[in-house]
């Protein structure tokens, strides 16, 4: 099975910590060489000092604020002026919690900037040398909330399914040039967001951290929470020229957890 990303370039969002370092770290493993995005500066110099260059890539890291429109329109114009791009991880931070009757309208405008809107960015300026080069894949971090509506996470869900048909129809407009376009729906995944959910969950329902914890594990089929390099794995293979015909899915990556559907 081909792979290898030896000669490619890969720019992941979120890529400072968690699911988007460790996706980096599985990409640079392949051979490709990563651009980090994220907006804490500090922890992108510290991150891009773990990822692997074996095949003597060159790695570096840009600083933005996806929720700021005309940062990511920056960045984006940037990257469109260099090498071509041949791997996109569109990543992001989720918006808070909170029940939706509370959700203000700034909550649902900041959440479409950092997640559709600076993908669609992203997707127009890279997509033309993907095209030029011949090898593209675009992979969108997204949820299972997208299978299943979760309660609690009102904003985040409508942004996800927005997110969902977003990457659905731009699978199918691309699908001829060969670039291929998929979505990852992690579930319970060891994070700062996830810790973040659990005490929020306590707090709402005046329970101890570690009894919501021990619930939500025991929920999980495999009965344990995913480490971020175990959906990286899937973004790395996705990103592989094995996955070349693989197009349009959401690929769940939840321990069993998401009904079929």
């Amino acid at each position: 099975m081909d792979l290898s990303l030896e000669g490619k370039t890969a720019c992941i969002g979120g890529a400072s910590q968690g699911i988007g370092l460790a996706s980096a770290i599985a990409l640079s493993r392949l051979g490709a060489s990563c651009i980090l995005l994220s907006r804490n500066e500090k922890r992108l110099r510290e991150a891009v000092e773990q990822l692997d260059r074996s095949w003597n890539q060159q790695h570096r890291y840009i600083p933005v604020d996806f929720s700021l429109t005309d940062q990511v329109k920056a960045v984006a114009r940037t990257l469109e002026k260099q090498d071509p791009v041949h791997i996109l991880v569109n990543n992001s931070g989720g918006p808070a919690p909170g029940p939706l009757m509370e959700a203000r309208p700034e909550a649902f405008e900041s959440a479409f900037r950092e997640h559709l809107i600076a993908s669609q960015l992203f997707v127009q300026a890279l997509v033309p040398g993907m095209m030029a080069s011949g090898y593209g894949r675009i992979i969108n971090i997204l949820s299972t909330s997208v299978k299943t509506p979760l309660v609690g996470l009102g904003v985040s869900t409508a942004v996800r399914w927005a997110m969902a048909g977003w990457a659905k129809v731009l699978a199918t407009e691309l699908a001829p040039s060969g670039i291929t376009v998929n979505c990852i729906l992690p579930g319970s995944t060891l994070t700062d967001r996830l810790e973040q959910l659990f005490e929020d969950t306590a707090h709402r329902l005046q329970l101890p951290l570690e009894e919501v914890k021990r619930k939500a594990q025991q929920d999980i089929p495999m009965k344990r929470f995913a480490a971020p390099m175990e959906i990286a794995q899937a973004v790395a293979f996705l990103a592989s020229p094995a996955a070349a015909y693989i197009t349009g899915v959401f690929l769940q990556v939840d321990g069993g957890k998401t009904p079929v559907g």
